[in-house]
């Protein structure tokens, strides 16, 4: 990165000032940088030192000031891009993670090292037009062309809300062990499906994008804000399949249809997003992955209810966990006798018997964990 001027970390100081565990980071750096509408490279400039922060928050003295605080994390950075070996795994356990998470995840140099790696970002080009968007966006590649031809890894520095790929609708951004999730589901043209968890929508699109437009899918979600943002980037991607419903979660669902398929993309603490999201590395607590379980757990009871015979439910969360992972799956299937786990396959091309774990180092995006049963 370029030499960060005064301005720049007097913004980014601001930025850690007013982040909270009430209040991500990343939310609070782009109201910041909408109030003070800087030019994009120190835009760029003020991110790269508030997320270097967090993510070498572990090394970094916290009784100095503000900016004596950032300029060691962003040296930590260019440290550990330029000689990664000098980090010994001890180190990296010991101050790259929370104390709690080792009584969730076995412990691992390798996911530590990868924490602290710039993540990449990833596209998703409507369906066969993957070479053509990169080719329009010239700082992009396609590395997996045989399995995902339309997944594009952006290298470039644009922003890409501001290209007219993206305002036309020709790619979303979207992380690509997400896209492997829409990949595992396989949903056909003409099927029915129940987005259970759809958010803001970018699996939703996916499946819709894998079945040609063609059938129903119902994006369900409890707030409607996110279902207005869905509305807004169907518009744009031109996906006319899908109804919208508000759900709580609950016993009554959004509709008395069965269907060929139910995604419950579930809400999660975001461990595997720890490399794009470090500041959820110091205000996520073991509580939070407890509280979360049993409503996954919920979720999941509530949602197989709308299985028809022969059809399959899929589980996802960008987690790590056991708690929120297996304990889940094995509670499912303890209570659910009428489901059997289903084959699905690893980035790697394993076949694996009802669960699917993508490591970070995988595919080179989040952690995810993915399960999956068919109604007998």
């Amino acid at each position: 990165m370029s030499i960060a001027s005064e301005v720049e970390f007097r913004i980014a100081a601001r930025v850690l000032r007013e982040s909270t565990r009430g209040k991500a980071a990343d939310s609070v750096l782009r109201s910041v940088l909408r109030e003070t509408r800087l030019a994009p490279e120190q835009s760029r400039t003020v991110s790269e030192l508030v997320f270097a922060y967090y993510r070498w928050h572990g090394w970094i003295e916290p009784k100095q000031g503000w900016e004596q605080q950032l300029r060691e994390g962003i040296k930590l950075a260019k440290r550990f891009a330029r000689s990664p070996e000098e980090f010994t795994d001890q180190e990296l356990l010991a101050k790259a993670l929370p104390a709690w998470v080792l009584e969730q995840i076995p412990e691992s140099p390798q996911w530590a090292r990868t924490l602290q790696a710039e993540p990449r970002l990833w596209l998703r080009a409507r369906a066969g037009q993957g070479r053509a968007v990169a080719a329009e966006l010239e700082e992009a590649s396609i590395p997996m062309p045989n399995i995902l031809p339309d997944t594009i890894e952006y290298l470039g520095t644009r922003d890409l809300f501001h290209t007219d790929a993206f305002k036309t609708g020709q790619f979303e951004i979207q992380d690509i062990s997400s896209q492997w999730v829409g990949i595992l589901c396989e949903p056909k043209p003409g099927e029915t499906w129940w987005d259970a968890c759809a958010g803001e929508g970018g699996k939703t699109l996916h499946l819709s994008a894998l079945m040609g437009n063609k059938g129903l899918i119902w994006a369900s979600d409890r707030a409607q804000w996110r279902l207005d943002k869905l509305k807004r980037r169907t518009g744009r991607a031109q996906v006319f399949n899908y109804r919208p419903a508000l759900w709580d979660g609950g016993s009554k669902l959004p509709t008395k249809t069965t269907f060929h398929g139910v995604l419950v993309d579930a809400p999660c603490s975001g461990l595997g997003t720890w490399q794009r999201n470090p500041h959820a590395r110091w205000t996520t607590e073991l509580k939070d992955v407890l509280e979360l379980k049993e409503l996954q757990k919920q979720l999941l009871q509530n949602a197989a209810k709308a299985v028809k015979p022969g059809g399959k439910i899929v589980y996802s969360v960008c987690t790590l966990a056991r708690a929120e992972t297996e304990e889940v799956a094995v509670a499912f299937e303890a209570s659910q006798p009428e489901f059997e786990p289903i084959e699905m396959a690893h980035p790697s091309g394993q076949k694996l018997k009802g669960r699917c774990w993508v490591q970070p180092w995988d595919l080179g995006g989040n952690g995810m964990f993915i399960a999956a049963w068919r109604r007998k």
